[in-house]
């Protein structure tokens, strides 16, 4: 592509630079291939010449490339739960198709954008839980076209690298324990409303003494796909009465704690061959915290492992919640 400024005499055809108010107050946008009428009108404003952007015979305009990026990465709209937008200026949005959470190849993405600085794509993170509609990546070509052996090569690395998991069980279900004088169950409605993003709805709460036997005797008669455990007192150990009674049930417990704050003491196991999640005490609040991720991804049908939560401590720094008993930043500093 040659870019810069032409005698107006030679700018019919060529894609207009930067946007032009012409005489009688219409206007000439960037990006628009110049009629001859174009040039009629800018020579009337005086101008002698126009900055513009011409093709090789090799580049391929921004929006044909876009289109053509759009559809290496998501050839199977349908199956990948993505929708692509109509290319514009060059660029193309990819939106989720319902609620769900994003899995992507980022080595295929890093790939596709070290092939040529003008092709680009930018995503959210992966397992970005995200709403119907929701903007999952953007291709954007910077330039008013690129070379098209160079579109050729990302759209081949691009290979289907992006995908939205969309909600896959059925029922979920919350068992609270409750002490002497303790929240009740409270944190049902904040762990609803995170559960109805993904279109399922919670069935009512079973509240049972924290008691390591009670609770054994109602997570062993939970017929949910997955079970919600929010504990009137904190799991602090993973010999604390909610891991002690999945166990007492006949279940595993698979980890205890995790590296993102908020959200340390949370547990994760199975009975029955459902999946359980001990949910931390900051659950009874709707700020994120580390038990929205676990949560997003089993709801997702993602597994979940020891080295899946391992890994969530980079990013796992997140906003301090205004009930913190001990607020992290009031700690004095050397």
């Amino acid at each position: 592509m040659k870019f810069g400024p032409v005698d107006l005499g030679q700018a019919q055809g060529a894609i207009l630079a930067h946007s032009v108010q012409l005489i009688g107050g219409t206007r000439l946008r960037k990006g628009r291939w110049l009629t001859a009428e174009d040039v009629a009108g800018l020579r009337e404003t005086g101008l002698e010449q126009v900055t513009v952007a011409r093709l090789d015979a090799d580049d391929v305009h921004e929006d044909a490339a876009a289109d053509a990026l759009a559809q290496a990465f998501v050839p199977d709209p349908d199956a990948q739960g993505l929708t692509c937008t109509t290319a514009y200026t060059g660029r193309v949005n990819l939106l989720a198709k319902s609620a769900g959470v994003v899995m992507l190849d980022a080595d295929a993405i890093e790939a596709v954008n070290r092939v040529h600085p003008m092709i680009t794509i930018a995503t959210v993170p992966p397992y970005q839980q995200m709403a119907e509609g929701g903007m999952v990546a953007t291709i954007k070509m910077i330039s008013y076209a690129v070379p098209g052996s160079a579109l050729a090569a990302a759209c081949e690395k691009a290979r289907a690298a992006l995908r939205l998991m969309r909600p896959s069980i059925d029922t979920i279900g919350l068992i609270v324990t409750d002490t002497a004088g303790g929240a009740g169950d409270k944190g049902w409605r904040a762990t609803a409303d995170r559960v109805a993003a993904f279109g399922v709805d919670l069935a009512a709460p079973i509240l049972v003494p924290h008691d390591v036997d009670a609770l054994a005797e109602a997570l062993g008669k939970a017929p949910w796909d997955l079970i919600l455990v929010l504990t009137g007192s904190a799991t602090s150990d993973i010999d604390d009465v909610a891991p002690s009674a999945l166990r007492a049930a006949g279940g595993t417990v698979s980890r205890f704690g995790m590296p993102v704050d908020p959200g340390n003491l949370l547990f994760i196991g199975a009975l029955k061959g459902r999946r359980v999640i001990g949910l931390p005490g900051c659950a009874r609040s709707p700020a994120l915290n580390g038990a929205d991720w676990v949560m997003a991804r089993m709801i997702c049908g993602i597994d979940v492992t020891d080295a899946d939560i391992s890994a969530m401590g980079i990013g796992g720094l997140l906003k301090e919640i205004p009930t913190r008993p001990h607020p992290r930043r009031k700690q004095k500093t050397t």
